[in-house]
């Protein structure tokens, strides 16, 4: 019992210390807008072609997702990873922090992005693999509930994330009023440096991790390409990529129209982050009390329905009408636009819930990268189509005319993929009670 609560304690101390720094990229991020905005002078298509181009690193995810179920380091196979990632994550921002005084290239940045982002992913594939196994374990006890089970894990390392996220859009609205972005990217470097130590000086045998079959790399991706031919796990991921990827997102655009055209202070953005990383927090809480013996599928579609209307709003408040009613510009962001921004990650935690559940023993880590490189590059399709959506309706840094009619049309393409929920799969306790009914 002791030495169960003992590895419950160690796992959740690096998960949590990983989850909670990955929460933190926000901080940082939120530097890299005013850089490329206010010192490179970028245009808004092109602010989003590179947010959504640094993430192309997340598409390989499922190669990383094999090497660390296959290919053992030291007889490890996650925590050499994370330690890895972080190293890379922390060469990059340190390498920005050095370079942006004295004239950074535009390429040079992507370079450092993208080696930056490469290194999150690996963390990232090697921390879901680890809560996805961890969850799958049985109890010790009949009587005892391990917190690593019933969607306690992942609600845990959701709020740990959050909780990074609240802290470094908070400290980083403060920060980006009295310092260069330079000071941002550098205190990240540095806590990344903290995490690659921390990493490298825990042993993977303390954590009780179960053994991945040791399997040759072409062994393991037949495995992979196997369970993904199982229609439940198939066409969830089609449907939940899809979800993504058909809205035209217009993140680059509205950065310019609140910065630009609005003159809100990047102060109040910082707390509009801050209040949407709350909202995530809590969303975690209430998941991990209340909702996890709803239907994942029903939460998603709910999530989904949510965003439709968020949208709508937003083209209310383009339009004036909030305005109208004497709501002032500021809180609305603050607000609502916050939580339109995080809506998009709600569906995340059911469905990595759901995945958990139809994961085959063994190639956990596979199967949660292959999802999380979906998601990734359903995103990276999502930015590209709100690039075109903005230019059809000619939508630039100086003219948010055509807004209003690209945001009705992203409303209406959120709305879509409703209509075929039907291709995420019930829980296996939902499952069960409507066989007993």
């Amino acid at each position: 019992m002791g030495m169960v609560s003992e590895i419950d304690r160690k796992r959740k101390f690096l998960l949590g210390i990983g989850y909670f720094v990955q929460g933190l990229r926000c901080f940082p991020w939120m530097g890299v807008n005013f850089f490329l905005k206010d010192g490179m002078r970028v245009a808004p298509a092109t602010l989003q072609i590179l947010q959504n181009s640094a993430n192309l690193p997340m598409v390989a995810k499922p190669l990383y997702g094999i090497l660390s179920d296959c290919v053992y380091v030291f007889a490890e196979h996650r925590i050499p990873y994370i330690a890895f990632g972080a190293f890379l994550q922390a060469i990059s921002w340190m390498a920005i922090a050095i370079f942006a005084t004295s004239g950074i290239s535009f390429m040079s940045i992507t370079f450092y992005l993208l080696l930056g982002n490469l290194g999150a992913s690996i963390v990232e594939v090697a921390n879901d693999a680890m809560v996805a196994e961890t969850a799958k374990q049985p109890t010790t006890s009949k009587n005892t509930k391990s917190s690593s089970s019933g969607g306690g894990l992942q609600s845990f390392v959701w709020m740990a994330s959050s909780i990074g996220g609240v802290l470094g859009n908070l400290v980083g609205g403060i920060v980006i009023d009295r310092f260069a972005p330079r000071m941002m990217f550098l205190i990240y470097g540095i806590l990344l440096s903290i995490q690659f130590l921390i990493t490298a000086l825990i042993r993977e045998s303390s954590l009780a991790l179960p053994k991945s079959s040791s399997l040759g790399f072409r062994k393991q991706l037949s495995e992979l390409s196997a369970a993904l031919k199982k229609p439940d796990l198939l066409y969830a991921i089609i449907w939940f990529s899809f979800s993504y990827a058909v809205i035209p997102a217009l993140t680059g655009t509205m950065f310019f129209y609140q910065t630009q055209h609005l003159k809100i202070e990047s102060s109040l953005l910082g707390i509009s982050k801050v209040v949407g990383q709350a909202a995530m927090l809590l969303w975690g809480v209430v998941y991990n009390h209340y909702l996890k013996s709803v239907s994942s599928r029903k939460l998603i579609i709910a999530v989904q329905g949510t965003m439709v209307f968020f949208m709508l709003s937003d083209y209310l408040f383009v339009k004036g009408f909030y305005q109208n009613l004497g709501l002032p510009d500021s809180l609305y962001v603050i607000i609502f636009s916050s939580l339109l921004d995080v809506l998009y990650f709600f569906k995340i935690l059911p469905f990595s819930v759901l995945m958990a559940q139809l994961c085959p023993p063994g190639c956990e880590g596979s199967i949660m990268a292959f999802v999380m490189s979906a998601i990734a590059l359903a995103f990276i399709v999502s930015g590209y189509l709100g690039v075109a959506l903005a230019s059809y309706f000619r939508v630039n840094g100086d003219d948010f005319s055509g807004l209003p009619e690209a945001l009705l049309v992203q409303a209406a393409c959120t709305l879509v993929p409703i209509f075929w929920a039907s291709c995420v799969p019930l829980d296996r306790d939902a499952k069960g009670k409507s066989k007993e009914n």
